[in-house]
């Protein structure tokens, strides 16, 4: 998969399917979307890379993660959590096609929007636990 920032200075592609997708519901990411939540779809680190333009730290960064911008349009393109370097939490509306994408999990429902309706398969007041996370990895792999 192939896809680009908003104004297409910075590209990145993605050469395996993600191991799960998610709704986020937290302020900060209804805070940095400017939307009700955001969509993610994580990918393994090794499948997915920046083919063009040299993304900037923006938006949250610091000790637990940083948000990837592009340097020009300053649109969110992906996440890098600290200390999780198997995973790229990459933004799926990035990606030329988007029909595939449709969020398995849900998290941070506590403080959702009223108005809100997201048809993930399984809902979590937070985030999932990590013994949690390991059925959920299944489960989505379960899938295809």
């Amino acid at each position: 998969m192939t896809g680009s920032c908003r104004c297409g200075a910075t590209a990145v592609e993605a050469s395996a399917p993600p191991v799960l997708t998610a709704a986020c519901h937290c302020r900060g990411c209804q805070k940095m979307s400017a939307s009700a939540f955001s969509l993610t779809a994580m990918f393994p680190a090794e499948a997915f890379r920046v083919v063009q333009g040299d993304p900037v730290v923006g938006g949250a960064k610091g000790a637990e993660l940083a948000h990837y911008c592009c340097p020009e349009c300053q649109t969110w393109m992906f996440t890098r959590i600290t200390g999780v370097e198997e995973f790229v939490n990459v933004r799926p509306t990035m990606f030329e096609d988007t029909s595939w994408f449709r969020p398995f999990i849900e998290t941070w429902t506590a403080a959702k929007h009223p108005f809100v309706q997201v048809t993930a398969e399984h809902s979590f007041e937070h985030f999932p636990t990590m013994e949690e996370f390991g059925g959920l990895l299944a489960a989505y792999a379960a899938k295809g």
